[in-house]
């Protein structure tokens, strides 16, 4: 049997063999022939609005990551400063490579439909989607892989280089988070409002100035947005596993290395789900389910085995299969109710009027959170007494994220379907080849709605393995709500997720107001861009949503970085009291908010599609009109201010735990 520090050479070869799987995949989708000048000539215009706008938002990150790097070396040490900006670049990498594989299988999955039909389409998109899955869980893995092994000397300074490494992933995944989904929602509603609600024309009519942004927008947000996010939970949540491990299992590296072969194993299980798509005899509405299942009850019985091989504690194959069943669990009463039967009673209620869509939408979001909060609540409760302590949670934590390069393939695949639709919408490809992306869409909102409540849940069991560390780490037994400085940190930590909200949503209102005055605009002066003899002037909308994400990101992401510094420090010797009420309040009120805004959102988008595809009068009528302002109202909901809740309540966490070494 090899000892544990040689099993992590195993998972730098698995690592090695998903960044081999990425280049293949890669390579296939940028390989395509596109002899179509139009649809060829919109691509080019998505790809490079989505570019230009990464290419300036590293320029401002790095700036970010120069000044970290010279904090963290004063006051921390030189692998310190290296570790976070290595977890930082790794995820401004994963970003990149995801977001250009995705814009060009946006237009290889277009030419697909035209010239092949549904299924290649469908595998076109899967292969791109594959591409950011598997660079995010490749370079998550030999990043920790390394750095463990790198330093493992001393396990205080290893787990302190890890914390660091797990803050520059969360600082890049705040900043193209909050951006990304200022950018794509700007132009979103700017378009709905203008050219939906306005002008009655379609959701992805050429003439309307602010569909190429629009476009653009769902790759910065939903593909290198998201990214960011899951790849910040995954590092995370073994960051605080390995920490924990250290206090429960001190000197026992088997233990120690659980956390990074556990995400081994679900790489090598995600290869094989994703594989699997290409071969299991299916209908595609099922086929994404039946990969991604697969995937994780591979998983199980893998960690199942491997604890079993290494003579391990077997109370802990307990909490790893907790956790990967929850995760199922939280995808399908998302699922539920943004797909489901509360889809249909919300468009119902279109028919009288806005007021009563919005109402019965807010109603779907608060009601959406019970089962997944209890989920999480009987997942820890079980997990912590039956099945190995706080050590037993992070393990839960990094179970559901093991199997990262499936579920972030299929997230990634939803952005990728939708941007095939509008490109096939512009081209003019007719209704055959439309249908066709129609389908693939209505399968992508599905994914996506799954992903994103994967990206909540994860979020929130990291959170609680890094709050479960940081407890340990301050040496605090537990918090008394009788203590003043901790009730006053988790009233204060309670009102961070709203501020936040609040920075995100005026964003989103003040850079929409700026497009639809612009898109007003054009239709006024470009003489016949109505009657679709003139061109619009694109990349004028393409540089009003880039400036605003851009300067819109900076306030609301340095606050967040601030807070915990602000209690840590501002309470003096009840500092460390007054943080772990913060953390609990941040957390509790995070996962909550998020969880309404998220799903609320994906209802009032899926009900206006169910009315779009015919139902209650179809487009144009009453009850659409309704819709659209509900959804209206749901975009920044679901794909701005909800997701950035995600990192916030971990990004808080880890830059506690760091606080707390000092």
């Amino acid at each position: 049997m090899f000892d544990s520090l040689q099993y992590l050479y195993i998972s730098s070869a698995i690592a090695g063999l998903g960044f081999l799987v990425t280049i293949i995949m890669f390579c296939l989708v940028t390989r395509h022939k596109n002899s179509d000048k139009k649809s060829a000539h919109i691509s080019q215009l998505i790809r490079n609005g989505a570019m230009t706008f990464l290419r300036q938002e590293y320029s401002i990150l790095a700036a970010v990551i120069a000044l970290a790097f010279g904090v963290l070396y004063y006051v921390f040490s030189l692998p310190a400063a290296l570790a976070y900006t290595f977890g930082a670049l790794s995820s401004m990498f994963a970003g990149y490579v995801g977001m250009k594989a995705a814009t060009r299988a946006n237009e290889a999955t277009t030419i697909a439909a035209k010239t092949h039909g549904e299924k290649p389409a469908f595998l076109t998109a899967l292969m791109g989607g594959s591409v950011m899955g598997f660079v995010v869980a490749s370079l998550g893995l030999i990043g920790l892989a390394g750095i463990f092994y790198l330093f493992n000397d001393t396990v205080h300074d290893v787990i302190n280089i890890l914390i660091c490494y797990g803050l520059g992933a969360s600082s890049i995944a705040l900043f193209a988070r909050v951006g990304g989904g200022i950018y794509t929602k700007a132009a979103d509603v700017g378009a709905d409002l203008v050219g939906k609600i306005e002008l009655g024309i379609p959701e992805d009519d050429p003439r309307n100035p602010a569909v190429i942004a629009d476009n653009v927008g769902d790759c910065v947000g939903d593909t290198a947005g998201m990214g960011a996010d899951i790849f910040e939970s995954y590092i995370s949540s073994v960051v605080g596993a390995i920490a924990l491990g250290a206090h429960y299992y001190a000197g026992q590296l088997e233990y120690l290395t659980l956390p990074i072969m556990l995400c081994a194993i679900g790489l090598v299980t995600s290869l094989l789900g994703f594989f699997a798509a290409f071969v299991i005899p299916s209908k595609i509405e099922t086929l994404l389910q039946k990969a991604t299942y697969l995937s994780i009850i591979l998983f199980i019985g893998g960690a199942y085995g491997y604890l079993r091989y290494m003579d391990m504690d077997m109370a802990l194959f307990g909490s790893i299969a907790l956790g990967a069943l929850s995760g199922i669990v939280i995808g399908l009463v998302t699922d539920y109710y943004t797909s489901g039967r509360p889809i249909r009673k919300l468009a119902e209620t279109s028919k009288t009027g806005a007021g009563t869509n919005l109402i019965y939408g807010l109603a779907i979001g608060f009601e959406s959170v019970v089962i997944p909060v209890c989920t999480i609540a009987l997942s820890v409760f079980v997990s912590f007494t039956h099945f190995g302590g706080f050590f037993g949670v992070a393990l839960a934590a990094v179970a559901m994220l093991a199997t990262v390069g499936m579920t972030m393939t299929v997230d990634a695949y939803g952005p990728i379907a939708d941007n095939a639709g509008g490109i096939s919408e512009m081209s003019g490809f007719g209704p055959g080849v439309r249908k066709i992306t129609d389908k693939l869409d209505a399968l992508g909102n599905m994914t996506a709605a799954l992903g994103k409540g994967f990206a909540i849940g994860s979020a929130v069991f990291a959170a609680l393995a890094l709050f479960a560390a940081y407890m340990q780490e301050a040496k605090i037994a537990h918090l008394d709500l009788l203590d003043p400085a901790v009730l006053a940190g988790f009233f204060m930590g309670g009102t961070l997720p709203f501020l936040l909200s609040a920075f995100t949503m005026r964003s989103v209102g003040r850079a929409a107001w700026k497009m639809v005055i612009e898109v007003r605009r054009q239709f006024t002066e470009i003489k016949g861009l109505m009657e679709g003899t003139a061109q619009p002037d694109y990349a004028r909308c393409i540089s009003i949503s880039t400036r605003a994400a851009l300067t819109e990101m900076l306030l609301p992401s340095f606050i967040i970085i601030l807070a915990p510094i602000a209690i840590k420090f501002g309470f003096g010797a009840s500092g460390a009291l007054a943080l772990g009420g913060f953390l609990a309040g941040a957390t509790l009120t995070g996962v909550v908010l998020a969880l309404t805004m998220t799903n609320a959102g994906g209802a009032w988008d899926n009900a206006k599609k169910y009315i779009e595809a015919g139902n209650l009068g179809g487009k144009g009528s009453d009850a659409h009109r309704a819709a659209v302002v509900g959804d209206t109202v749901g975009d920044p909901f679901k794909d701005t201010s909800g997701p950035s809740l995600n990192i916030l309540i971990k990004l808080v966490s880890v830059l506690s735990l760091l606080l707390a070494t000092l």
